[in-house]
């Protein structure tokens, strides 16, 4: 079964994602709430992948990906994004994000994005 990996400092963002992947048949071993505390958990846990928000209090989305592309390349990470993000984006993919994925989240777009990921 994938194991993912949930950061993003929102409550809410967390639940409505967990309860997605969860039906949709993967298993979620971890949340954190800010970019620093999603490195430590991946460096802990070894997810499959890592959903990462990009607006995140300590240590950015952005920050945190980069952290965990540079000690751990094979890493999968998607990044998640509120509307109107573009120059986030661009960043992420640079810095070598896996997929992307907006908020509010869509079921069905989310599975295609994971299984693609997943490979």
């Amino acid at each position: 079964m994938t194991k993912i990996l949930i950061v993003d400092d929102s409550r809410t963002s967390r639940k409505i994602l967990k309860g997605i992947l969860e039906s949709s048949g993967y298993e979620v071993i971890g949340e954190a709430t800010n970019g620093q505390e999603g490195y430590d958990y991946y460096v802990e846990l070894k997810p499959d992948i890592v959903t990462m928000d990009v607006t995140m209090p300590v240590l950015d989305g952005i920050e945190s990906l980069k952290k965990i592309k540079a000690d751990y390349p094979e890493a999968k990470v998607i990044m998640v994004t509120a509307a109107g993000q573009k120059a986030k984006m661009v960043e992420a993919v640079r810095s070598g994000a896996d997929e992307f994925v907006a908020k509010p989240f869509d079921p069905e777009q989310l599975k295609t994005i994971v299984e693609k990921v997943v490979g």
